[in-house]
């Protein structure tokens, strides 16, 4: 709807798997199946202010993003140099194995949490960049993770169709709901918690997105 775009940012030249927004300055940052990351300054006439690319969270000076070689790094927006790479045992040489397909920050802990294609969640501490924990989280493909606001617990998507709330302190899952049916294979493709309400909502393969109460 014309009336209802505010501006259309373009850079990337393939898709875009991700967006992240900081309220502290208004920056945007996306990343892309070409490689790189962007970091954006929508309301500028050259918006994008900046490039990261795989060959070369909590703090607003800081961002993380995953790559499909399996690392993790913890990136300075300021200078554009990586500060952190995280190291996590592999379990198996199969490249799949390796796969991230959703990253995300503690909102108050030094702490980035990884969803993995073998079905893992992982926990890893931002300082030492080394993992703080491993768990099997469902019976199929992590896909998507969210942290509450307070920070008290986190959600899971699955191909295996469910939705799973864990407390973050012990680690343990305290509710599970069959969200959505599956399509080729496929089911949920992201979750998030409601920033003040106690909403939470999740899309999926069946093309219905869905908010819990």
């Amino acid at each position: 709807e014309p009336n209802v775009l505010a501006g259309t940012l373009i850079a990337h030249t393939d898709a875009v798997w991700g967006l992240a927004y900081s309220g502290v300055k208004n920056h945007l940052l996306s990343c892309s199946a070409d490689g790189t990351i962007r970091l954006w300054n929508p309301p500028e006439k050259n918006p994008c202010i900046c490039t990261y690319n795989g060959e070369k969270g909590c703090d607003p000076a800081h961002m993380v993003a995953s790559f499909n070689t399996g690392s993790t790094v913890i990136y300075d927006l300021e200078t554009s140099q990586s500060v952190v790479m995280f190291s996590s045992q592999v379990e198996s040489g199969v490249q799949s194995n390796n796969h991230i397909n959703k990253v995300v920050s503690h909102p108050t802990l030094p702490v980035t949490i990884t969803a993995h294609e073998d079905r893992h969640i992982k926990f890893f501490d931002n300082k030492t960049g080394k993992m703080i924990h491993s768990m099997v989280a469902h019976l199929d493909a992590v896909t998507s993770l969210a942290v509450d606001p307070n920070g008290i617990y986190l959600m899971s998507g699955s191909h295996d169709c469910s939705i799973r709330l864990w407390n973050l302190d012990s680690k343990t899952c305290v509710q599970e709901i069959t969200a959505h049916r599956k399509k080729l294979d496929e089911s949920i493709y992201d979750v998030a918690f409601h920033p003040s309400k106690a909403y939470i909502a999740s899309a999926g393969a069946d093309a219905l997105a869905k908010v819990f109460v």
